[in-house]
């Protein structure tokens, strides 16, 4: 008896047919119960996605609103490493087959067959030269052409004629560029007073100069002549601006070939780059802002 009765409050309760009720509520309690949260619920979605819109309104399609947390502009180089270190053997053509694909593989895209559509890509010169103005970001001139870089401004290190890149006879190239920031326009230098006395000579208008030595006092000595190829040794101002993956899809970044020629062989050296500009700072906390450093060890044994 008691269970029936107990069935019979849980089955009353689910459906009241005296009352009328279905889980203790009437279908016009019901209504008012879900008509409420429909309305709640729809208010909190409109207030939310006119806020989103209310957002949106304020950023543009092509440039970041905020750049206040980027510090331009990041130095990298071709091969790169987890450990910023380069390390082979010369008579080991495995050990620097992975630095030599990668060289490989950036570069395809600076092929001069992949440049020729004059819709998408007009010759800036090969001398450094001004800015190349292409109109706001906001006007409407739309998709902007990209300058021209033939990987044969790199020399011995465009991969043409040696595709080892130098790494077969001791001799390694690295290939170096600027990070790209939406509508940076880097300066050179107006002055040599930040500028290591050995670096001066690099200095000329319209180049963002790079300079390499050794990082550690011990390696002096050691590193050899380092050579620069690219257009003016450095980064030439004709390409910059950059203006953005929309505008500027087939934007090339000039490159700078490091080609070293006399490295001391068994022994590890550490090899610091830097750029100049009145506009390019260096961080502790960042490695690769506005330089970068890395190890090479060449074995011969």
């Amino acid at each position: 008896m008691p269970s029936n009765k107990d069935d019979g409050g849980w089955k009353k309760f689910v459906w009241n047919s005296e009352k009328g009720e279905l889980l203790g509520r009437t279908g016009g309690s019901w209504f008012k119960i879900l008509l409420f949260y429909v309305i709640f619920y729809g208010c909190l979605a409109g207030i939310f996605i006119g806020t989103i819109q209310a957002l949106l309104l304020t950023l543009s399609n092509y440039k970041p609103t905020w750049q206040d947390r980027v510090a331009p502009p990041g130095l990298t180089h071709t091969p790169r490493s987890d450990k910023a270190e380069v390390a082979f053997n010369l008579n080991d053509v495995e050990t620097y087959l992975p630095y030599t694909k990668a060289l490989r593989d950036f570069l395809a895209k600076y092929d001069d067959d992949n440049q020729r559509d004059q819709m998408k890509y007009e010759d800036c010169g090969d001398e450094p030269a001004e800015y190349k103005n292409r109109g706001d970001l906001e006007s409407d001139v739309g998709i902007r052409k990209a300058c021209r870089f033939s990987r044969s401004l790199l020399g011995p290190c465009s991969g043409i004629e040696d595709n080892e890149f130098g790494f077969r006879n001791g001799k390694p190239c690295l290939i170096v560029k600027l990070n790209r920031i939406v509508n940076f326009r880097p300066r050179p230098p107006t002055s040599n007073g930040s500028i290591p006395e050995e670096a001066q000579p690099k200095v000329q208008p319209n180049v963002i100069p790079i300079y390499c030595t050794n990082k550690r006092e011990e390696d002096a000595g050691k590193i050899g002549e380092i050579k620069y190829y690219g257009i003016g040794g450095g980064f030439p101002l004709q390409y910059y601006p950059y203006y953005g993956k929309l505008l500027h899809p087939q934007y090339l970044q000039p490159l700078v070939a490091l080609h070293f020629t006399n490295l001391t062989m068994n022994t590890e050296l550490r090899i610091e780059c830097k750029v100049f500009g009145d506009n390019i700072d260096y961080s502790e906390k960042d490695r690769y802002q506005g330089r970068f450093d890395i190890k090479i060890t060449i074995s011969s044994l």
